[in-house]
């Protein structure tokens, strides 16, 4: 039987990752400003992707460690995997791709990712690998057109800025967004507090795989009474 030491996480082109990428993440979509590809091998086959590139808001994120230059710090923007690849699969790949990233780019200090948790997940392979939480809030960028078909309002402010009146019949989906660092270089400083793990299910912001636990969903609803 497989296991998840067997995997083998090496660096992709975008046209193999990005087909992966279409296929496997929830959105369906790939960001375009993905530079670095990490595909993961079982058997030879790619059963998934991790994409890295710079954020596009660099401007908001760059303060959140001390004494971080302007290409200091890289964010996971995609992970897709299939239901091949055996447990834990995930948290090694992640490490594995880490690892390789502090060692070819050792200018790279701290990698930042975010969870949907209005339609994904409240990131657990994150906790997992060693990620740091520092920031729940609602759902401020995720919203819904009347056909169902979801976008982040960064697409619009950043991307499509003469589209902006699109988005403004566009509905908020319910739900968070979940902000976590890991720390490349071990001398680097948050500027922001670690929240405790805890504090997910606490605020009813857990998610896995798309549905929210029972407990999550009361403690909502308790929040808003």
């Amino acid at each position: 039987m497989a296991k998840a030491k067997d995997l083998i996480v090496k660096v992709i082109p975008s046209r193999i990752a990005n087909v992966f990428v279409k296929k496997h993440h929830y959105s369906g979509k790939v960001v375009s400003n993905s530079q670095l590809h990490f595909g993961v091998f079982m058997g030879g086959l790619l059963h998934g992707v991790m994409s890295f590139g710079p954020s596009t808001v660099k401007a908001n994120l760059i303060g959140l460690v001390e004494n971080t230059g302007w290409n200091e710090f890289i964010e996971l923007n995609r992970m897709a995997f299939d239901e091949v690849l055996p447990k834990n699969s995930e948290s090694r790949a992640i490490g594995v791709a880490l690892r390789i990233i502090r060692k070819q780019a050792p200018h790279i200090k701290w990698v930042v990712s975010f969870a949907d948790g209005t339609r994904c997940g409240d990131g657990t392979i994150y906790r997992a690998s060693g990620f740091l939480l520092t920031q729940i809030i609602k759902n401020r960028g995720i919203l819904v057109d009347h056909n169902g078909n979801a976008f982040s309002r960064v697409t619009f402010t950043a991307h499509r800025p003469n589209e902006k009146h699109l988005f403004k019949k566009m509905k908020l989906i319910e739900g968070f967004q979940l902000r976590y660092i890991y720390l490349l270089d071990k001398n680097a400083k948050l500027t922001v507090p670690v929240i405790p793990f805890s504090r997910i299910q606490e605020i009813g912001a857990s998610m896995y795989k798309g549905k929210r636990p029972v407990d999550s969903i009361v403690a909502n609803a308790e929040k808003s009474d």
